[in-house]
């Protein structure tokens, strides 16, 4: 009942929105996935994986650099983000795990590289734990899996209808306040980046079940510390590359050290003059970086 309170969400997703746009979709266990997959068909295939409410516009120019590096490359919307469906679901790891490999099965990708931002990393982590025959190679950047220090106000979110109260009734956490938080994760940002950024994300805004899909996988444990996910990685020895920013604010860079403990011998990157998503500051750097890695 509360897709009604949420101030903005005037819209429903559907095929016909989704057939405006460039990308496909698949029909999945718990609903629509919106999809682009591009590069050449006998590239090796590559997955990335967005973060909590930033839709796959985010790799953009990983998309291009690694299509054009001849990588079969796949970027997809997480269910209740960009334009693919918003089931009445938990938003747990499992969801977006089944997400995954219910998409892989349908384009008939058995192994594959995984690279992640933010959040994705938590999805990355459980994915390869899971399926690790599934998995050839993973980059993470800027994961999450640690202590963001949320705000009290954040925190107030997980209390069942307090939270639907404050993001739908009073919209305390509504539109301006999510803006300003993706805008956060930029160090510097041109004029014309922040207006390109912001008016691309907030597309998603318009339809219903997107912060119902950003409260529940608040509360089922998305962005919480856990540190097993990244010791169980290691202890697949998997080929592991790390890249952050050097001025993440979202999720600090102190972690860097922490992952490589949890996670040895894995190759470290830090991308100077950024913040939390480098890729997409420093897009040439961060591509040589995955390409040379993803190449070996």
């Amino acid at each position: 009942m509360f897709d009604r309170i949420f101030a903005g969400e005037s819209l429903v997703m559907d095929d016909s929105v989704r057939a405006t746009q460039l990308g496909q979709s698949a029909r999945l266990s718990d609903g629509v996935t919106y999809y682009e997959l591009g590069g050449p068909k006998g590239g090796k295939p590559v997955a990335l994986i967005h973060g909590f409410s930033m839709p796959n516009f985010i790799w953009d120019p990983t998309f291009a650099g690694l299509t054009a590096a001849g990588f079969r490359t796949l970027r997809y919307d997480l269910l209740g983000r960009g334009f693919s469906d918003r089931p009445r679901l938990r938003y747990d790891k499992g969801i977006f795990i089944r997400q995954l490999a219910d998409l892989l099965d349908a384009l008939n990708l058995k192994e594959v590289d995984l690279v992640s931002l933010s959040m994705g990393g938590v999805v990355a982590a459980e994915f390869v734990f899971r399926f690790p025959k599934r998995v050839r190679r993973l980059a993470f950047i800027d994961p999450a899996g640690f202590d963001l220090g949320l705000p009290f106000a954040i925190k107030l979110l997980n209390v069942p209808l307090i939270g639907e109260f404050l993001l739908g009734g009073l919209n305390l956490f509504g539109r301006s306040t999510l803006l300003e938080s993706m805008q956060a994760d930029f160090y510097k940002p041109t004029e014309e980046m922040k207006r390109d950024f912001i008016g691309r994300y907030s597309v998603q805004m318009q339809y219903r079940g997107f912060k119902r899909a950003l409260l529940s996988s608040l509360r089922a444990g998305m962005l919480d510390e856990d540190l097993q996910l990244f010791r169980r990685v290691g202890e697949l020895r998997k080929p592991t590359v790390l890249i952050w920013g050097e001025h993440d604010p979202t999720v600090p860079v102190r972690y860097a050290q922490t992952f490589q403990n949890l996670v040895p011998e894995t190759e470290y990157h830090l991308i100077d003059g950024t913040g939390h998503i480098p890729h997409y500051e420093k897009p040439e750097q961060v591509s040589r970086v995955l390409v040379d890695f993803l190449k070996r």
